[in-house]
């Protein structure tokens, strides 16, 4: 896995549409149902991932927004190195968008939450998760952050054809941290 940066978000409690008992609040690396602490694209502070190397960033376009991250929960990511082509059925390496610097500073406290898996269409930053996005968790065994247990399970699911019709991919597989602010 490979690191990928920071973001911090705000947390949405399960949404009504999504029937998935075992699911409390959404983790999910895509912003559409627990979003970015702002619209941060335009600050153009990036990495190469579309995420932030460090927390400290985060801090920074914050300041300049005037926005308060008091309630918000700082998330860390690591992404494997291949993403999943679900058209040709295959692994295919990626890196960042070499048009961005990309030097993440790996927290020195993090918890594992579990992995997401993610789809990256435009190849720029994470657009949908399935198992939320698509309703997937209502049928594939999911934590109560609504992600997956494990790495393994992850990639089980993706070369089975398990997101097969949810959203194009490619889709990448994400481990999904918190840490301290």
């Amino acid at each position: 896995m490979i690191p990928a940066g920071f973001i911090a978000k705000n947390i949405h409690t399960s949404p009504d549409w999504l029937k998935a008992d075992a699911v409390a609040d959404i983790y999910s690396v895509s912003n559409c149902v627990s979003g970015a602490f702002c619209d941060y694209i335009p600050h153009w502070k990036h990495n190469g991932y579309w995420l932030f190397d460090s927390p400290d960033v985060i801090r920074e376009i914050a300041t300049a927004e005037k926005f308060d991250l008091s309630d918000q929960k700082f998330f860390y990511y690591e992404v494997h190195e291949q993403q999943y082509d679900d058209e040709f059925k295959a692994w295919q390496p990626f890196g960042p968008d070499t048009a961005f610097a990309t030097n993440v500073q790996v927290p020195a406290e993090k918890q594992l939450e579990g992995f997401d898996v993610v789809s990256f269409y435009a190849l720029s930053a994470a657009e949908c998760s399935p198992l939320s996005c698509n309703h997937m968790a209502e049928t594939i065994p999911v934590n109560k952050h609504c992600l997956l247990a494990t790495f393994e399970e992850a990639k089980r699911l993706l070369e089975s054809n398990a997101f097969k019709d949810c959203e194009p991919g490619p889709y990448r597989i994400f481990a999904v941290y918190t840490c301290p602010e």
